[in-house]
């Protein structure tokens, strides 16, 4: 009797996982590099919104080199400089501008925007490329995509947001530590920090917060005690939802215990280099390309916002509680290659049918991902690409692949 009852608990006992994310500030050096390249992506498209534009940024200390392939046309950049009444600003100025909004403007950070240098080596973009990508340029009369991959897209019924909870507290928790930051309720913080995010699941659905990893930059002058209060009752515990913490939830913060030197002075910033970051914090899966620093027409931005759209609408339209879609496409081809809609077994109607659902409703080429979201003139929309490049890509209302203005289609779709 005793080891049937034993089995039977076992049996209805909850299955219990834990899943991690992590998020980096915007002073975090791989951060100031993405937002440096997406900098110089706002201005072009400003200037020339059909510019293509492929630029990366390294920083380390006291230095930037911003290096790609840009191509402008000078006969539209000269009508909108005469238009808006200012030139075009300069990579250096841009590079420069975005370091002082990061908060690095003391030489002690051993980072400063008014001192570092900054080196510039840009291209054109490939004619042989340039061929694929332009419309009627091509083998193909349609915009192709400007390289060959697979893009994913991912949205889940977790959060408000639709994005899984891990890495939307990760990000929050660093934005609001920004906030404390900038409005300076400490005089200690500095711009480089990290999070982490540990959540314990049970057959599948988030029970409670296990452990909240927090690093922040700081200056000499604070203890270690002071920053742990703070980090927890005045940055995590205003961020997290309450009935997910208790008396287990385990706290690091500053685990070293000295985290002085940061930024770019600790260590080098890449642009592209926090792809996970970027998107769902390793929910879902990820194609491999980064997005900062590349113009719409790079399907590795533009078709990863698509997916996002795609999946949010599906989850939003109440079709599944959880869903990745997969967009696959050929160097200068228009049309993808392959779509695939995974609902994880949560879907309320045949997978199959929302797949083709999504292809009948979205128009996933190039030039109609471009069209659908308005990709080319984000400042009229009121955003920017800069705006991407800290705390995620999605899960921000802003954004315009975040609207679910397509749920009445796919319901009328699917029946």
């Amino acid at each position: 009797m005793f080891a049937k009852s034993l089995l039977s608990s076992r049996l209805h006992a909850p299955e219990v996982t834990y899943f991690t994310s992590e998020s980096v500030s915007e002073g975090h050096p791989d951060k100031v590099a993405d937002q440096i390249s997406d900098s110089i992506l706002d201005e072009l498209m400003i200037f020339d919104p059909r510019a293509r534009v492929a630029c990366e940024a390294l920083c380390k200390t006291g230095l930037v080199v911003v290096a790609g392939e840009i191509s402008i046309n000078n006969d539209t950049v000269r009508q909108n400089e005469m238009k808006l009444g200012r030139k075009m600003r300069s990579y250096s100025d841009i590079t420069r501008q975005v370091i002082k909004e990061i908060g690095y403007d003391d030489p002690n950070t051993g980072f400063d925007y008014r001192s570092c240098g900054v080196i510039v080596a840009l291209d054109a973009q490939s004619p042989d490329i340039a061929q694929g990508v332009d419309e009627g340029a091509g083998l193909h009369k349609e915009q192709g995509a400007g390289d060959q991959g697979m893009m994913f897209g991912y949205a889940i019924n977790e959060t408000n947001e639709l994005m899984p909870a891990t890495v939307q507290y990760a990000h929050s928790i660093l934005q609001n530590l920004s906030k404390a930051r900038k409005e300076k309720q400490v005089e200690w913080l500095r711009p480089d920090a990290k999070s982490q995010v540990t959540a314990e699941y049970h057959n599948g659905s988030i029970k409670r917060i296990d452990t909240v990893v927090v690093s922040t930059m700081h200056s000499e002058n604070v203890t270690q005690e002071d920053i742990k209060k703070f980090v927890i009752e005045h940055v995590i515990k205003k961020t997290i939802p309450r009935d997910l913490l208790d008396e287990q939830t385990k706290y690091h913060i500053n685990p070293t215990g000295k985290f002085v030197i940061g930024g770019p002075q600790g260590d080098c910033g890449l642009t592209g280099r926090k792809i996970i970051v970027d998107t769902y914090g390793g929910h879902g899966a990820h194609g491999g390309g980064a997005f900062s620093g590349k113009d719409p027409s790079k399907v590795d931005r533009s078709a990863a916002y698509m997916g996002r759209y795609i999946a949010k609408n599906i989850v939003a339209a109440g079709l599944a509680d959880r869903a990745l879609v997969q967009i696959a496409y050929a160097i200068g081809i228009a049309q993808p290659v392959s779509v695939l809609v995974q609902t994880f077994g949560t879907e309320k109607v045949a997978r199959t049918t929302i797949e083709n659902a999504v292809k009948k409703v979205f128009d996933m080429t190039p030039s109609g991902i471009i069209k659908t979201l308005d990709l080319l003139r984000p400042k009229e929309n009121g955003y920017s690409y800069v705006q991407t490049a800290s705390y995620g890509h999605f899960g921000r209302p802003l954004f315009p692949w975040e609207k679910t203005d397509k749920i009445s289609d796919l319901q009328r779709a699917v029946q």
